[in-house]
């Protein structure tokens, strides 16, 4: 059976293992600094699967031990936003967090593929392969496939149209200046600015844009969890069932876009080994014009972090 452990164990966290679970992919360890609280939700979670009638080994621990072996280690550990808060305002104590969850996991699973899920996204990616020392392929960030579901659901709203005929594509960083590509997403092939008056599709890139602050507002005490959960199993089940399924996800460029040195939202391939490919479109030149600055803010941030850890 595989392995999977989520480093995190609150709402994202505990989520994902409920949505892999459904899925029976792998056996599943959940980690957390909290004590009792993973060993409280696996066994709840383990509990649950003889009604569903899955067969999935759920362990909770407070010991990075428990991720030895590991095929897939997603990390969801980290400060929520609270509202008010920007992405950005995490960086510090993120940082910390998260890096002391890639480098202990690595220790006892030196051959897993990283999924990471902490904010601000594409750094807390960034910070996990450099740490780690690890090939661009093995480290991939969740965003673009939450950013683009919430744009078809809001297109869904407003269209009635089932969120089946409705594909989205958002780019960039998982942050306000990410970039809903509206010429290339479609209802069943009719591009949105086809379908769509000019006022209501602006209304949803930029309900997209701020999809995640509107349900911070909304909660008050926490941030999304279901939709993020729902993407990090739809990752790991592409890369463990090595089905070459291209989604949007944060990838490190090596040129792509004329970017280096950088994660950064863009379509890629998973497969068995991880990140298999990086999918570029050929954008017209308002496109190119927001992702660079979607890139340049991204670019701040890695830079923010590089004045915080050695890297």
């Amino acid at each position: 059976m595989n392995k999977i452990s989520i480093i995190g164990a609150g709402m994202t966290g505990s989520t994902t293992a409920h949505w892999l679970a459904e899925r029976e992919l792998a056996d599943l360890v959940l980690v957390d600094v909290v004590e009792g609280m993973p060993q409280g939700k696996g066994l709840d979670l383990a509990e649950a699967l003889p009604i569903v009638n899955k067969d999935v080994e759920i362990v909770g621990s407070n010991d990075y031990a428990a991720t030895k072996n590991s095929d897939i280690v997603i990390i969801t550990a980290g400060l929520p936003r609270k509202p008010g808060m920007s992405r950005d305002d995490l960086l510090t104590a993120n940082a910390e967090i998260v890096g002391k969850a890639a480098t202990e996991t690595l220790k006892y699973a030196p051959d897993a593929i990283y999924i990471v899920l902490t904010n601000p996204l594409d750094t807390m990616a960034y910070l996990t392969m450099k740490l780690n020392k690890l090939p661009r392929e093995r480290v991939i960030g969740q965003a673009g496939i939450l950013d683009s579901a919430r744009m078809r659901a809001f297109v869904a709203m407003e269209t009635g149209v089932s969120v089946e005929n409705i594909q989205c594509y958002v780019l960039g960083g998982h942050g306000d200046e990410m970039v809903p590509l509206t010429r290339l997403s479609n209802i069943a092939g009719i591009s949105l600015k086809d379908y769509l008056p000019a006022d209501k599709l602006e209304a949803i890139v930029n309900r997209t844009r701020k999809g995640g602050g509107e349900i911070v507002n909304l909660l008050k005490t926490g941030s999304a969890y279901y939709a993020p959960a729902a993407a990090c199993a739809q990752m790991a089940e592409a890369i463990l069932k090595d089905k070459h399924l291209i989604v949007p996800c944060a990838a490190y460029m090596d040129g792509e876009y004329g970017l280096k040195d950088m994660f950064f939202g863009t379509q890629v391939q998973l497969g068995r080994k991880g990140m298999e490919k990086i999918v570029e479109y050929k954008l017209d030149a308002d496109e190119k014009a927001l992702l660079d600055k979607s890139a340049a803010s991204v670019k701040e941030m890695h830079e923010a972090l590089k004045k915080l850890v050695k890297i």
